[in-house]
């Protein structure tokens, strides 16, 4: 019954964690997008020169893109191995992550002044995206939501399956195979005293032998 669980919680923690991984693919995509379209504006890659603004905006979102990649691959090998040191890891990352999610959210949200926090973006790809969303705010705040709920449902799950450990068993083909670790120490548990013949009790008997 133990391992039907943990084979479930590996196999359902593998398919929510590619929910995050394929956010993250969609954020390097689209990030290449952009990069192709910034290029063709400045004409070469170093067109616009050493002391332009380099597009921050195209290279963190590039940056959170791989990073969640890299926490989605992560996730599948935790997930997998059903260690306990990975699952705390994974834990840690996606939790940080969560982290600074709902900082930019609470700054967005709270300070109307926010786009000063951020330096200027010269290819206006931060302007364009601004606009996107409050034309398709709904749309925008399901798959936030979505991305939320993934997020939190993989920080459960690993700690589901951290408490269940891995199975160790799965290494030996039945049952006969496996032998307890402290088999050993149970044998050598039982110590047998070695028996000293008292020379008093032997004399006497044979003395009486004699007088028979």
């Amino acid at each position: 019954m133990g391992r039907m669980a943990r084979s479930f919680l590996q196999s359902l923690l593998k398919l929510v964690n590619s929910v995050i991984g394929l956010v993250g693919m969609g954020m390097i995509l689209y990030s290449f997008w952009m990069l192709r379209v910034w290029f063709r504006q400045v004409g070469t890659f170093w067109a616009a020169g050493p002391g332009s603004t380099p597009p921050w905006f195209i290279y963190t979102f590039l940056g959170l893109g791989v990073t969640f990649c890299l926490i989605t691959c992560s996730g599948h090998v935790a997930a997998e191995t059903a260690n306990g040191h990975c699952l705390s890891c994974y834990m840690v990352l996606v939790f940080l992550l969560v982290m600074l999610e709902a900082a930019v959210t609470a700054d967005v949200y709270l300070n109307r002044d926010w786009q000063e926090d951020f330096p200027e973006d010269p290819t206006g790809r931060l302007n364009d995206f601004k606009n996107f969303v409050r034309r398709n705010f709904e749309m925008c705040k399901g798959i936030g939501l979505v991305i939320v709920a993934a997020q939190a449902s993989s920080i459960f799950l690993a700690m589901m399956l951290r408490a269940l450990g891995p199975d160790c068993g799965s290494y030996y083909d039945s049952d006969d195979d496996y032998v307890p670790a402290r088999l050993p120490l149970l044998k050598n548990h039982v110590q047998h005293t070695p028996y000293v013949a008292d020379p008093h009790v032997s004399s006497r008997n044979d003395s009486w032998n004699v007088n028979r």
